[in-house]
């Protein structure tokens, strides 16, 4: 019952999206055609073919291995305190278990990106986006850099960015904040790995997924009435290759280790305002941000599918990402799963749903990172934002439903232990 719930939720999802729309009657139907296609016949073939299934387990495990590699050189620096398990362990302390794996990940993709690996990677989903959901190629190469990379995919269509459309402008945002980061996607990993071991493949799977779910429902709020510069062509990507690997590795360690300021800074400001405004709003309404943010998720968490019972807290969760960030919002999610207040069903639903920069501070670091590259278009930027902001919800929320869809408390890929 509860997989036919998600499966309504995802045409419920997109439905809303397009009752949003700027402009109804104008939407291109082959993006939202393809924009489901593609994701289901993915989910189909990583949830219920056995070579997908293979391939799950083998991404989730090499994922888990470079988590090990990291702690190497976090257990050098941090010594005792970057111990998460054993009679040594002071506990999980979030600045020495899982930010510093930021910086590896990082390292290792700008290394990659080096190789060639990644250029390879990113062509092949730029040309399936451009030829089958028939978008402009500088929005299908930035949205298939995002599946690898995050805030910085902006560089790799730099040059384009000057004459987009409000429309290409929406997606780039869109994809931006409805999907994860890969150097981030490891740090997620080391919160809730030890509730649900298979959390990286999924992590990896939503990812993935958000691509083509991002151009659809970014295509529906915010349809195409211009004349994109690179429509039907496939652009080449714009990366600055370093002199050798040595300085590969040197550039993306550095780039991680801002992006390690940037996420402790954020949750410094954003967790003090949060109790600011909960003690106030406590002492005059007795509820919290949290709550009220919970009750308007309601509807949208119904949809996803999740377990009746687990509703509210996963609606508050959403809220929470809203405000907060997924940075507290999957600690306090596998605390959750811990103490047992989550049905599994849920919490697999849940993990995909909170897997996107889908919150007000993304907001300004994407429309502020991006006006950074062509201020000539920063109001542009401006006006698209709030829209691609929950564009990029919708994206997570979609995401969330077509989990709930494949779920089966037989599949093992699925199971949490």
């Amino acid at each position: 019952m509860n997989n036919l719930i998600s499966f309504a939720g995802i045409i419920g999802l997109v439905l809303f999206a397009w009752l949003i729309s700027t402009n109804r009657r104008v939407v291109n139907w082959r993006v939202v055609v393809w924009g489901l296609i593609l994701p289901l016949v993915f989910a189909v073939f990583v949830f219920l073919v056995p070579a997908g299934q293979k391939a799950f387990i083998l991404v989730n495990a090499g994922v888990v291995k470079m988590l090990s590699f990291a702690g190497e050189g976090m257990r050098f620096v941090f010594g005792r305190l970057a111990v998460s398990e054993g009679p040594d362990s002071l506990g999980f302390i979030l600045a020495f278990h899982a930010l510093p794996t930021i910086i590896f990940f990082s390292a290792l993709m700008s290394l990659l990106y080096y190789l060639g690996v990644m250029s390879l990677l990113v062509k092949g989903f730029a040309w399936l986006f451009s030829r089958l959901m028939r978008v402009s190629g500088a929005e299908a190469l930035y949205v298939s850099s995002n599946i690898f990379v995050g805030v910085e995919s902006a560089f790799t269509v730099r040059p384009y960015l000057l004459r987009m459309t409000n429309s290409e402008l929406c997606t780039i945002l869109t994809m931006g904040m409805g999907s994860v980061a890969s150097s981030v996607l490891a740090f997620y990993t080391v919160i809730l790995k030890a509730q649900f071991p298979m959390i990286a493949g999924h992590l990896v799977a939503a990812s993935i997924l958000a691509a083509p779910i991002a151009l659809l429902v970014s295509k529906l709020i915010f349809p195409e009435t211009g004349q994109p510069e690179t429509l039907g062509q496939l652009v080449a990507e714009k990366y600055q290759k370093p002199a050798n690997w040595i300085e590969s590795i040197i550039i993306g360690a550095n780039e991680g280790v801002k992006l390690c300021v940037g996420i402790v800074a954020l949750l410094l400001a954003f967790l003090g305002l949060l109790a600011m405004v909960n003690w106030i709003m406590g002492a005059a309404l007795g509820v919290s941000l949290q709550q009220i943010l919970g009750y308007i998720f309601y509807p949208f968490t119904l949809l996803m599918g999740v377990s009746w019972n687990d509703i509210p807290l996963v609606a508050q969760l959403l809220g929470e990402r809203a405000v907060v960030t997924e940075a507290v919002a999957y600690p306090h999610l596998a605390d959750y799963v811990a103490k047992g207040m989550l049905e599994p069903r849920s919490l697999v639903i849940t993990t995909y749903a909170l897997c996107g920069f889908a919150h007000i501070a993304s907001l300004a670091i994407f429309v502020g990172g991006t006006a950074a590259l062509v201020p000539e278009r920063a109001r542009d930027l401006a006006k698209v934002g709030f829209r691609a902001l929950i564009a990029a919800t919708l994206t997570t929320l979609i995401l969330g439903a077509i989990a709930g869809l494949f779920f089966t408390n037989t599949q093992t890929i699925l199971l949490t232990k």
